[in-house]
């Protein structure tokens, strides 16, 4: 994993950042800002989306006990559609770096550079397979998105939030078509924007 690479170099402080719920048709894009203790190994760390609901649970706690500090940035549905998804992206980002209690040396990012951080960093394609650090940020962005449209839906059980998390499954299409976007739809988003404009 590229993470020894940098703690073997004394960068001890290193944050992973990594976000999940971009392609959602409902519900926050989530970021998280991690920093792991230096030559933290945690077994079965990967991308988050690849993992059982089951083991990401079991991870997320290991993750908050290997942490030094861990940072979450929640951006709205509301938000989402007036910037779009790439700046509500950024911003989620912008707000995990900003609640992390100790400021980190280095910064790596699952995919591309961040347009908006002036200090060192680096984007890393496939980040989330070949970092600790954002495979950890994976994780715990997605059990936290998971858990808030968990909650979601018990305010709107139509949508099956709790099977689909938002995501355009056959299933949730059909309760779009049938009873209308929520308040937590993406307005700006297809399909829901089409059958916005049918009904």
């Amino acid at each position: 994993m590229i993470d020894f690479e940098y703690w073997n170099k004394g960068i001890n402080l290193l944050c992973g950042i990594d976000e999940v719920g971009r392609g959602t048709l409902a519900g926050p894009v989530v970021a998280c800002a991690l920093i792991l203790k230096p030559k933290t190994n945690l077994e079965g760390i990967k991308d988050s989306k690849k993992l059982t609901p089951e083991k990401r649970e079991e991870l997320f706690n290991k993750i908050l006990e290997n942490s030094v500090s861990v940072g979450i940035g929640i951006v709205e549905p509301i938000v989402i559609d007036r910037v779009n998804i790439l700046n509500a992206t950024y911003e989620a980002m912008r707000r995990a770096i900003i609640t992390l209690k100790v400021f980190p040396e280095f910064f790596i990012i699952d995919g591309f550079k961040l347009p908006f951080l002036p200090f060192s960093q680096k984007g890393i394609i496939k980040g989330d397979e070949r970092s600790i650090t954002i495979g950890a940020a994976s994780i715990v962005a997605k059990v936290i998105r998971d858990r808030i449209m968990e909650m979601y839906d018990l305010i709107y059980p139509v949508y099956k939030f709790s099977n689909n998390k938002g995501y355009g499954t056959k299933e949730h299409i059909e309760a779009i078509k049938k009873f209308g976007p929520c308040e937590i739809h993406r307005k700006t988003f297809r399909p829901v924007s089409q059958i916005q404009r049918l009904q």
